[in-house]
């Protein structure tokens, strides 16, 4: 089943207990993002303890809830333009807001998932995978319909082998 609009919407607020994504990708374009990515590149910075926004909220929210939200990005340094504007605007305030946000580099080494794709794992039960055209522009979700194992297995090693992030960005 393809996800969009409400529906896409619907599956990220209704998850019971973890949301948890695999992301692969240098470079995500997203349009919504031009003012902030605009801002980046003019050398404005936001301090992740101080910032708000309605994706930090929910994070808080959630976490008072007792639930878990959380990702591993895979990348290979030197890492893209996108991905040092994401870390600086997103991954540091999202962390403090209390996603658990991992860092799998794999340049010095093989990539133990090589091959797999963006994917949303939802209760660890229900996924959700992300289509991306090459430049990074998200071209569609589709519910994946079997056995979830696959991509259990996917979230252990991406976990295993990866970094909290503050500890990648030093801080």
């Amino acid at each position: 089943m393809l996800l969009d609009g409400e529906n896409w919407r619907a599956v990220l607020r209704g998850f019971r207990s973890e949301a948890w994504r695999l992301e692969t990708l240098p470079r995500y374009t997203v349009p919504q993002e031009a003012e902030e990515l605009a801002a980046f590149r003019a050398g404005k910075r936001v301090d992740p303890r101080a910032y708000s926004s309605p994706y930090t909220e929910d994070l808080k929210r959630l976490r008072r809830e007792g639930k878990k939200k959380g990702r591993v990005h895979i990348v290979t340094r030197p890492l893209s333009e996108y991905l040092r504007f994401e870390f600086s605007r997103y991954y540091a305030p999202h962390v403090a807001a209390g996603e658990d946000i991992r860092i799998l580099d794999v340049t010095d080494r093989d990539n133990p998932l090589p091959g797999v794709q963006d994917f949303w794992l939802f209760d660890r039960s229900r996924v959700v995978l992300m289509r991306y055209r090459e430049d990074g522009t998200q071209i569609g979700r589709e519910t994946y319909d079997d056995d979830p194992a696959p991509f259990l297995e996917h979230q252990r090693i991406a976990v295993a082998e990866s970094v909290p992030f503050l500890e990648y960005a030093g801080e």
